[in-house]
C-alpha cells in the first residue's frame, strides 16, 4: 500500500498526538533499542504478510488463523523460555503453577486467540496501516477510560495528546474516503470506455459509417456443390 501525502500528513499528526499522550518517562539503552527495532520490523512483516496472503489466496481470517496458530505456538514454546531466562535470569519451568495461575494463563490464551482473530479480520478487510490507526484509537480509549473509571492521574498533556491523535484519525479517515471515491470513479470511467470501444464497431455498421472487422463478422458456411450432387 502506497500512502499519499495527505495520508502521510494525517499519520504524522496521529503519531505526534499519541506520543504526547503516552510518553511520560523516556529512557534509552542499547538492549531496549535493539529489541524495539526487532519488534517493529517483525510486526510490520507479519501484518503485511497477513494482508498479502488473505488477498492472494482468497482465504478468510478464520482459515489463516487456523493454519498459522500451530506454528506460532511451537515458535513461542521454543523461543519463549530462552528469552525469559536471558532477560530475567529465571527459569519459567521452575515457577510454582497454582490453580489460579493456570486459570489466568488459560484466560490469557483465550484472549490472545480473540486478539489474533480480530487482527486478521481487520487487516484482511482493510490494510495494515488502518489496523495500526485502530490500535492507536484503542490506546487513547484506554487512557480515557482509565481516568474516568479508575481515576488514574491525568494531565493537560494527556488531554492535548488525545485530542491531536483523534484529529489525526479523523484526517486519515477523510483522506482514505476521498481516495476510495476517486478510485471508484476512475474504475467506472475506465469500464465505460472499455464498453464503448467494444460496441463502437457495431454502432458504426448500423449507421453505415463503416464495416465490421473480421473478428466480428461470422464466417458464412461455403456451398459444397460436390456434396449436394451426391445427395
Amino acid at each position: 500500500m502506497i500512502c499519499s501525502r495527505n495520508i502521510q500528513l494525517a499519520l504524522t499528526v496521529l503519531l505526534f498526538g499519541v506520543g504526547i499522550a503516552t510518553v511520560t518517562d523516556l529512557q534509552l539503552n542499547l538492549l531496549g533499542s535493539v529489541l524495539s527495532m526487532f519488534a517493529i520490523v517483525t510486526t510490520c512483516i507479519a501484518q503485511i504478510m497477513t494482508n498479502t496472503i488473505q488477498k492472494k489466496f482468497k482465504v478468510s481470517s478464520t482459515q489463516l488463523l487456523y493454519q498459522s496458530c500451530p506454528y506460532q505456538s511451537i515458535t513461542l514454546f521454543i523461543v519463549g523460555p530462552f528469552l525469559d531466562w536471558l532477560l530475567t535470569n529465571q527459569n519459567v519451568f521452575a515457577f510454582n503453577y497454582t490453580q489460579n495461575v493456570v486459570a489466568f494463563i488459560v484466560l490469557s490464551c483465550l484472549i490472545s486467540v480473540s486478539v489474533n482473530f480480530s487482527t486478521f479480520l481487520v487487516i484482511g478487510k482493510t490494510s495494515p496501516v488502518t489496523y495500526q490507526v485502530l490500535g492507536h484509537l484503542k490506546t487513547c480509549l484506554v487512557l480515557a477510560f482509565g481516568y474516568v473509571l479508575l481515576r488514574d492521574p491525568f494531565s493537560w498533556r494527556n488531554i492535548l495528546g488525545i485530542v491531536i491523535a483523534m484529529l489525526g484519525m479523523i484526517l486519515y479517515s477523510y483522506c482514505c474516503s476521498i481516495e476510495s471515491q476517486q478510485k471508484s470513479i476512475e474504475a467506472a470511467s475506465l469500464l465505460s470506455q472499455v464498453n464503448e470501444s467494444e460496441t463502437d464497431p457495431l454502432i458504426n455498421v448500423e449507421k453505415g459509417s463503416g464495416n465490421l472487422p473480421d473478428s466480428v463478422v461470422a464466417q458464412a458456411p461455403s456451398w459444397n456443390s460436390s456434396k449436394d450432387q451426391h445427395v
